[in-house]
């Protein structure tokens, strides 16, 4: 039986909603991700330890997320070099929809599957597309929710400032 797209985002949204009240804010130490990078590969946030990461929650129904990934592609090539790591966590119900998307929007970053929703439950994560922004010392540094072009170049200030402070 084929779902609906609606009906996989009201699922998906529905994965978002069932974590604890209160969000992941700046400070916090970064909860362990539960995503996967292929059927039987774990991604784990603690394999980049003393590296920043910008941990990206999306979905293939995310208007956003379409602009986001062009983007999150100039910043991995811009300074993967100096100890950014983007992980792209996607949170669709089926596989194949994130596929599709990525199909048309290849990235170059690593990306992770996390059907479940365990990761974003954790990350209390509230909109799509979402950003957390973790420095070398597993502490969030940031939380940003959505994505507009005129919110790109402030994200990236702070990109530039945790990879400073890793030096």
């Amino acid at each position: 039986m084929r779902r609906l797209p609606l009906a996989g985002a009201v699922l998906a949204l529905a994965a978002l909603h069932a974590g604890p009240a209160a969000a992941v804010k700046e400070g916090d130490r970064a909860p362990e991700i539960a995503a996967k990078k292929d059927a039987a590969t774990p991604l784990r946030l603690s394999a980049y330890k003393g590296q920043v990461v910008l941990l990206d929650f999306w979905a293939s129904w995310c208007g956003p997320c379409k602009q986001s990934f062009p983007w999150m592609n100039a910043l991995h090539a811009k300074y993967a070099a100096q100890g950014l790591r983007i992980v792209a966590v996607n949170v669709d119900p089926r596989r194949e929809d994130g596929e599709r998307f990525l199909a048309q929007r290849p990235a170059q970053f690593l990306v992770g599957w996390d059907p479940d929703g365990a990761t974003p439950a954790a990350y209390e994560v509230k909109a799509m597309p979402s950003s957390v922004l973790i420095g070398a010392d597993g502490r969030v540094l940031h939380v940003h929710a959505g994505f507009r072009d005129e919110d790109a170049a402030a994200l990236e200030v702070r990109i530039a400032a945790a990879l400073a402070d890793r030096r």
